[in-house]
């Protein structure tokens, strides 16, 4: 099947799918995890296979070892995807819901009604679960998905969505092609020219991957290019949160886009915070050649700062908009750096390792946005859904209202 066809398999999927229940998506979903608990072994060999190949694909350079690092699916992510899935299950349906009533007029009432996107293009690199987690999401906003993944975990995509979708095909009154999957680069040159069927694309991998698509699509792109979080530790600093907070967020996951990059130390700081984070195995460089930076693994960059403001225009001038935290026992300074720093994440004494869907309660996420419209930080359900207005009258005519024989009254119900 060419790709054209496959994008329109999925536009019908997608206008069948905007109309089921919430007790068929949530029977879908329960299915699913029970299906892919119930054939975990399978998918784990087929890890293995994927894990084996990535060895030669990191000695020849053609992937990264931080990539190499996010392929591996074990028994912790696992569970956790398993329990996204789940946990999605007891979610509200982000479908028809009413965020506006207003009667416009007696009998003529407005609705502004959320709704599905429609189809989702999905292109992502190594991480496995993305699949699980993407294919749970669309299922409960009511969206199709075409996935395109990278070769470096294709018998593992393979496997968890041949599960998938035949664990669908039980479920009666289930609409077909919902989620299908592409696999070759000339895919993701046709994706990127379906315009006319995908509503929007959402790139998860390193930001060469996020900028070629953002350059080569007139479809609209959710995702972030660079993950350059940073960490300012005040004057009034607690040293053990501190201490706490930047080990964890350096060396927790490292090559994660949430792991901190930059760590930003007010002069007045009494601590010798480097030599504490040299002995966890943090490697430090002070005023690297570039701050904006992704290093994927335990450097971590560092300066002193004279002041908050200083460190507030570092981070907007360097950052990526993505996650970014102040230690402090000081509330208005708290509050100053969350309000002025431009982005999707402010945190206050807390790792920036949170910045995820899983850890907000959203179930899973189709991946973190820096974009500063429609949806923002770790997307989830809300964020894969838009809205539509629906107008419901009795016979009631525009002339009316220009000829001045009715009056709008505009009032929210």
């Amino acid at each position: 099947m060419d790709f054209e066809n496959i994008a329109k398999a999925a536009k019908a999927a997608s206008l069948e799918i905007a109309d089921i229940n919430s007790d068929l998506k949530n029977r879908a979903l329960s299915d699913i995890a029970d299906a892919l608990e119930k054939e975990k072994e399978q998918i784990f060999e087929a890890n293995k296979k994927d894990l084996k190949e990535a060895e030669k694909l990191v000695e020849t350079g053609e992937i990264s070892k931080s990539v190499f690092n996010r392929l591996k699916l074990d028994n912790n992510k696992m569970r956790d995807m398993l329990q996204g899935i789940r946990d999605i299950v007891k979610l509200e349906d982000p479908v028809n819901k009413k965020l506006l009533v207003r009667q416009l007029d007696e009998g003529l009432t407005l609705y502004k009604v959320s709704c599905p996107i429609g189809v989702l293009g999905i292109i992502f690199e190594a991480r496995p679960d993305v699949i699980a987690q993407i294919s749970s999401l669309a299922i409960k906003s009511s969206n199709a998905v075409i996935l395109k993944g990278g070769k470096e975990s294709i018998n593992t995509n393979k496997t968890i969505l041949d599960i998938i979708n035949k664990t669908l095909d039980k479920v009666a009154g289930f609409p077909k092609n919902v989620l299908q999957q592409v696999f070759s680069r000339d895919d993701v040159a046709q994706m990127l020219k379906c315009d006319k069927y995908i509503n929007l694309v959402i790139p998860r991998g390193g930001n060469k991957l996020v900028k070629f698509i953002k350059e080569n699509t007139k479809i609209p792109v959710l995702g972030h290019a660079d993950g350059i979080c940073h960490i300012f530790v005040d004057e009034t600093a607690d040293f053990e949160t501190a201490k706490k907070v930047i080990i964890d967020a350096k060396t927790q996951y490292p090559s994660a886009c949430n792991a901190v990059e930059t760590l930003l130390i007010h002069e007045k700081f009494k601590a010798d915070l480097p030599q504490v984070l040299l002995s966890a195995g943090i490697t430090l460089v002070n005023n690297p050649e570039t701050w904006a930076f992704e290093h994927g693994d335990t450097t971590l960059a560092y300066k002193t700062v004279k002041n908050l403001d200083e460190a507030i225009e570092h981070i907007n001038t360097y950052g990526s908009g993505h996650t970014d935290c102040i230690i402090t026992q000081n509330r208005e300074n708290a509050e100053k750096f969350m309000n002025k720093v431009d982005s999707a994440g402010v945190y206050w004494n807390v790792s920036t390792r949170f910045a995820d869907g899983f850890r907000y309660g959203f179930g899973a996420e189709v991946g973190i946005s820096t974009n500063k419209t429609h949806a923002r930080g770790p997307v989830g359900l809300e964020g894969l859904t838009i809205y539509k207005y629906k107008l419901i009258g009795a016979g009631h005519i525009v002339k009316d209202y220009v000829d001045g024989v009715k009056n709008f009254h505009h009032k929210d119900l």
